[in-house]
C-alpha cells in the first residue's frame, strides 16, 4: 500500500521549467538584532547574506524587497520577480510598516497571481515560516503560534505522505536518510507551529505537514509544511546557515552530508521559480533592483549573530518615501 502511494505521488509531479534567468525576491526585516552593531547608523531594515548566498548558490539572482512601503510598491515588484524569500531573524509581527505588514501584502498578492493563473512561489523559513500561518490565521491579535525552546540541531520525522508533497517528491532517497537519522537541520526559535495551530484556525485542509522535530525539551513542533493549492513553502529550520554562518556558540553542523541535505531545499526552491516568467522590462531596471548594489557588512568580527548582513535606506528617506 505504501509502495503504491509513493507510485501515485511521483507520477504527479510536475517538472516543468521555463526561466533561466530567475530572480527571487528576499524580504528586508527590522533591525532590533543588528543596529547595536552600527551605533550612529540609522539604518531602517537589514537582510542576513547567508540567504542571498543560498539562492546564488541555487542559479538564482536576489532582489532585496524593503519594508515600509505601500502594497503598490510590492505589487509592481511581485510582477517583474519570479518568486519570494520571507526569512528567519529576530522582529515582532505586530510592528506598523514593518517586515509582517510587507508579508501580508506578498502573501495576498501572490494568492492573487496564483489564481489568476500565474505560478509564484513563496518559502518561509523560521520566523518566516511561522510568518506564513500566521497570514493564513489571519493575524489575529492573539498570533497563532507557540511557545517553545529550539536551539539544537535536529533531524526530521517525516509524515507518512511526506513524498505526496511537492518539496520532498523528488528528494533523493540518500538526502531523506541523512535528513531522517541525523542531526543536521538548524533550528534557533523561542516560536513554534504545533498541531493545534492548523486546528484552530481551521488550517488542515490548506496546509500540508510534511515533517515534525522536537525542542530541547522534546516536545514536537511542525518542521516543514506547504499549501496544498498555491507553491507556498516553509521550514522552521535554517538550511543556509550551514553553508554560510560559523558563528562557533551555535549548534551549526558544517559536515557534508549537512551541507548535501540542506543544499537540497533551495535547490527546490529556485527550481519552483523557475515556473514563473515575470521579467524586468529592461536590464537597466533589474539592474538598478539587484542586490549587487549593496555591500554586504562583516558583522561576525562585531559579535553580530550573522557573518555578513546588508542594511538598507537611513530611517529618514523611508519616513519621506510617498
Amino acid at each position: 500500500m505504501k509502495y503504491f502511494i509513493f507510485l501515485l505521488c511521483v507520477l504527479y509531479t510536475d517538472a516543468t521549467q521555463y526561466n533561466d534567468r530567475p530572480t527571487i525576491g528576499v524580504l528586508s526585516q527590522e533591525t532590533y538584532s543588528t543596529q547595536h552593531l552600527f551605533p550612529g547608523e540609522n539604518y531602517t531594515s537589514f537582510i542576513a547574506a547567508s540567504y542571498v548566498k543560498n539562492i546564488e548558490a541555487s542559479g538564482a539572482r536576489v532582489v532585496p524587497i524593503l519594508i515600509g512601503r505601500n502594497r503598490s510598491y510590492y505589487r509592481e515588484l511581485l510582477g517583474k520577480i519570479n518568486g519570494v524569500v520571507f526569512p528567519g531573524g529576530a522582529t515582532y509581527f505586530n510592528q506598523s510598516n514593518g517586515y509582517a505588514d510587507a508579508g501580508q501584502y506578498i502573501y495576498e498578492i501572490a494568492q492573487e497571481l496564483n489564481d489568476a493563473g500565474h505560478h509564484f512561489p513563496i518559502f518561509g523559513t523560521c520566523l518566516g515560516f511561522e510568518l506564513l500561518i500566521i497570514l493564513a490565521s489571519g493575524r489575529g491579535r492573539i498570533e497563532n503560534r507557540g511557545l517553545c525552546y529550539s536551539y539544537r540541531s535536529r533531524p526530521l520525522s517525516f509524515t507518512t505522505d511526506f513524498r505526496c508533497s511537492k518539496m520532498y517528491a523528488e528528494m533523493p532517497d540518500d538526502v531523506v536518510n541523512i535528513l531522517r537519522t541525523q542531526s543536521v537541520t538548524v533550528n534557533a526559535h523561542q516560536f513554534c507551529i504545533f498541531d493545534e495551530n492548523l486546528r484552530s484556525h481551521n488550517l488542515t485542509n490548506d496546509w500540508r505537514v510534511t515533517s515534525y522535530s522536537t525542542d530541547n525539551y522534546g516536545v514536537p513542533f511542525i518542521s516543514s509544511i506547504e499549501h496544498r493549492r498555491y507553491p507556498f513553502f516553509g521550514t522552521q529550520f535554517h538550511p543556509e546557515t550551514v553553508s554560510y554562518e560559523w558563528r562557533k556558540t551555535s549548534d551549526i553542523p558544517h559536515t557534508p552530508d549537512a551541507l548535501t541535505a540542506n543544499r537540497y531545499f533551495m535547490d527546490f526552491f529556485v527550481k519552483e521559480s523557475r515556473k514563473n516568467e515575470n521579467l524586468f522590462p529592461d536590464k537597466t531596471e533589474e539592474d538598478q533592483h539587484l542586490i549587487y548594489n549593496y555591500a554586504a557588512r562583516f558583522t561576525g568580527a562585531l559579535g553580530g549573530y550573522y557573518e555578513q548582513i546588508y542594511v538598507f535606506e537611513p530611517r529618514e528617506f523611508v519616513l519621506n518615501y510617498k
